[in-house]
């Protein structure tokens, strides 16, 4: 099904393709490539306008996820029953923080593949609230990371690595 990804900024020049590229190889590893799933990037201003009426927290954050199917265990995939439920949900990623966290020798694209995976793993049910919870997430990201390094020759770590 469909990757739609939608540039909502204009802080930071983006290039969609190295994206999606490596978001479409995520979804095959997690084998979710049958469901739609969108991408929005976001400047500071709009991504913590969302973070706060969502999370009551107002300042700006890299990413947040909206999963169609709620209620997920942790690495479930859904069962829809009907077509229109073949949908993952949204990812809203907010570039410009991303672009402002970067460390110095860090590629700003793995940066943001790295993001777009912690946020289809929310999707999936994942989350990050115990330390019970962030150990299951972790070891999610780290897989699918090292797979898609295996397959693209790049060196990702888990965004979750040092949460708990």
């Amino acid at each position: 099904m469909s990757l739609v990804i939608r540039n909502l900024q204009r802080v930071i020049p983006i290039r969609r393709v190295p994206l999606r590229r490596n978001v479409e190889i995520v979804r095959n590893i997690l084998r979710v490539e049958k469901f739609d799933l969108g991408i929005i990037f976001l400047d500071n201003k709009n991504i913590q306008h969302i973070n706060g009426i969502y999370r009551k927290k107002n300042i700006p954050t890299d990413v947040l996820s909206f999963p169609f199917h709620e209620n997920l265990k942790a690495g479930e995939i859904p069962q829809p029953g009907f077509p229109d439920d073949y949908n993952l949900g949204d990812i809203f990623l907010g570039v410009e923080y991303i672009f402002q966290q970067c460390k110095e020798k860090e590629d700003y694209y793995d940066v943001l593949t790295v993001t777009a995976t912690h946020g289809l793993c929310h999707l999936l049910g994942f989350t990050h609230n115990s330390e019970t919870e962030w150990q299951k997430m972790y070891l999610q990201e780290k897989q699918v990371l090292e797979e898609l390094s295996r397959r693209t020759g790049a060196q990702l770590q888990p965004l979750s690595r040092g949460l708990f």
